[in-house]
C-alpha cells in the first residue's frame, strides 16, 4: 500500500511529519509519498538522522498557509504540497492522501479535485472522539456550516459505514444531536432530519444532548458543521482545561504529590483517553478516494497514527460500502 502524505502540512512540518511516515513504514509495512520541498525534507531528515528509506519525494515549490483561501488548493497554489498531494491521489499514484494543513483547502481539494462519491451531496470531516465508553464519531465537524435535512441523513450513513467498517463496531448507534431528546426539538434542520433517520433502516436511537455524547450513548452523532465544530472545539478545550486543573491539584502541594503517586498509572490512563493524538485524523467523507484531515499540531505519533487509520479505511473498502449503501438510497 502507498500512502501520500503532505510533507508542508501543519505547525510541526517537515521534522514530525517525516518522523510519523518514517514510523508508519517500519510498523505498517507501507510506501510513502511525500509532497514538499525536496531540498528541505532530505536536509531535515539528514540533520535527525531520520531513513527515508521506501519514501518517495515529489517536489513542489509552495505551501499552502493557514492564512490562504481555500480555493488556493485549486487556482493560486496548484504546485503547492497539498494541491500536488491531492492531484496525485487524483491520478491513482496512491491509495490516500493525508495532511495537517488548511482545513478549508483541504476540503476544497477533496470535494472539486478528488470529486465525490456518486450520489453524495457534500463531504463531510469526519473525527472520532474519546467517550465514557469508547469512542464516537462526530459529522459535521466543519466542512459544511449550512446543511439540509438530507445531507445529515447522508452523514449518518457514511458515519455508520465507517464505524462498522474501519473501527469494527457492530450495528453503530446512530444519534442526532440536539437541543433535547424530544422528537420535535430543535430546528426545522434538525425536526425533517430526525424525520429521515427514524424512517431509516439505520439503528437511529433518536436525539443525543451535548452532556450526553460523552457518555458514549451513541457511536454516530449528526448534527451541521457549525454545531459539529463547536462541540469539537469544546471537548477538546474542556479536556485540556481539565488536565490542567488535576495538574495543578496534585503538584501545588505535598498532600497532592503523595496522592498522585498513587494514582499516576490512572492519571496517565486518563490523559491518553482523551489525548487527540491516539486518533491521528478525521477522514473527509464522501470523496470519492480517502483523504484524511491530521490535527494541526500533529506529532510523529499523531502522523503515524493518522497513516495507520487512512491504511485501515482502505483495507475495508468503506468507499465501496458508502457507494453499495447510496445505490438504495431514496433519499
Amino acid at each position: 500500500m502507498k500512502i501520500i502524505v503532505d510533507a508542508f502540512g501543519g505547525d510541526n512540518c517537515p521534522l514530525e511529519v517525516i518522523k510519523g511516515c518514517a514510523m508508519a513504514v517500519e510498523g505498517l509495512d507501507i510506501d510513502i509519498v511525500l509532497t514538499g520541498i525536496e531540498s528541505e525534507i532530505r536536509k531535515c531528515a539528514e540533520e535527525n538522522n531520520i531513513s527515508l528509506n521506501r519514501m518517495e519525494i515529489v517536489h513542489c515549490d509552495e505551501v499552502i498557509t493557514m492564512e490562504d483561501e481555500p480555493n488556493s488548493v485549486l487556482k493560486s497554489k496548484k504546485n503547492s504540497s497539498m494541491a500536488v498531494g491531492i492531484r496525485l491521489l487524483n491520478e491513482g499514484k496512491g491509495d490516500a492522501f493525508i495532511s495537517a494543513g488548511n482545513s478549508g483547502a483541504l476540503c476544497v481539494g477533496a470535494t472539486l479535485g478528488i470529486k465525490r462519491i456518486k450520489g453524495i451531496k457534500r463531504p463531510a470531516f469526519a473525527p472520532v472522539i474519546p467517550t465514557e465508553t469508547g469512542s464516537a464519531m462526530l459529522l459535521d465537524g466543519g466542512a459544511n456550516v449550512d446543511c439540509r435535512p438530507e445531507m445529515l441523513y447522508q452523514f449518518a450513513l457514511m458515519g455508520s459505514v465507517y464505524m462498522e467498517r474501519v473501527m469494527k463496531v457492530k450495528n453503530p448507534r446512530v444519534g442526532l444531536g440536539n437541543v433535547g431528546v424530544e422528537d420535535h426539538k430543535g430546528t426545522e434542520l434538525y425536526r425533517e432530519t430526525y424525520k429521515m433517520l427514524k424512517d431509516s433502516s439505520l439503528n437511529f436511537i433518536g436525539n443525543v444532548e451535548g452532556r450526553d455524547i460523552s457518555k458514549g450513548v451513541c457511536d454516530v452523532v449528526v448534527c451541521d458543521g457549525f454545531t459539529g465544530n463547536m462541540v469539537l472545539k469544546t471537548y477538546e478545550g474542556v479536556a485540556i482545561t481539565m488536565m490542567k486543573i488535576m495538574k495543578h491539584m496534585f503538584t501545588d502541594s505535598a498532600k497532592g504529590k503523595i496522592a498522585a503517586a498513587f494514582l499516576m498509572k490512572d492519571l496517565k490512563g486518563i490523559k491518553e483517553k482523551f489525548d487527540y493524538n491516539k486518533y491521528g485524523g478525521a477522514p473527509i467523507l464522501g470523496a470519492s478516494k480517502p483523504v484524511f484531515k491530521a490535527h494541526g499540531d500533529s506529532k510523529a505519533t499523531t502522523m503515524f497514527n493518522a497513516i495507520k487509520l487512512s491504511t485501515n479505511y482502505v483495507s475495508a473498502n468503506a468507499i465501496a460500502e458508502i457507494t453499495a449503501a447510496l445505490s438504495g438510497d431514496k433519499k
